[in-house]
């Protein structure tokens, strides 16, 4: 697992701040989530049914557009597009986003590298796939970030909030009805991440 800056997890009862330690190594190393956090700062108060995660995170990237990861090519006499690939990981996004401007039945994939275009217009259809938008790491690591709080959080604290935004993520969730302050601790919190906080 990519080490963190800060890695916090405070409770009144010892045994439980180790459990959770642990608890959240595994997720951050079974959602692949390590990379993405900077630091990160879970507090547990059984005497509340409380329980909150602040996170700072570390640059994810920018948006992914077809031409960083595929090579795309008109081909006029034929009335089509090649599209040959060059990061696998991307396929299924790529597929999703051509199958609903294209429909399924124009596209096909001679092979795992290769998918091919029918259309009447391969050029202007070529040079618009080149610049389209075929995934955003900050769409797909705000869905993970959710799934890892859930995953982490006491069984039956079902009453919970969440915050993403811009390098920034907090969590609180409790078995009763969320207080205002709970919430506005778990943004002091942030703030004494992003001021570096202690390991």
């Amino acid at each position: 697992m990519d080490s963190l800056e800060t890695f916090i997890v405070e409770s009144a009862i010892y045994s439980e701040q180790e459990f959770y330690r642990k608890i959240i190594e595994d997720n951050l190393s079974s959602l692949k989530l390590a990379p993405a956090i900077g630091r990160i700062k879970v507090v547990l108060r059984p005497e509340d049914s409380l329980f909150q995660m602040a996170i700072i995170l570390r640059d994810v990237g920018t948006k992914v557009i077809t031409s960083e990861i595929a090579d795309v090519e008109a081909k006029p006499v034929a009335h089509e597009i090649i599209i040959l690939i060059k990061k696998e990981q991307y396929i299924p996004e790529l597929l999703g986003k051509l199958w609903e401007l294209y429909g399924k039945a124009n596209i096909s994939q001679p092979d795992r590298w290769t998918l091919a275009i029918s259309t009447d217009r391969p050029e202007e259809d070529a040079a618009f796939i080149k610049e389209m938008m075929v995934a955003d790491p900050r769409h797909r690591l705000h869905e993970n970030l959710v799934d890892f709080a859930i995953r982490v959080t006491p069984e039956g604290f079902r009453v919970r909030y969440h915050l993403y935004k811009d390098n920034r993520f907090i969590f609180v969730a409790s078995e009763e009805a969320l207080k205002r302050e709970w919430i506005d601790e778990a943004e002091a919190m942030l703030e004494e991440l992003k001021e570096g906080g202690k390991k």
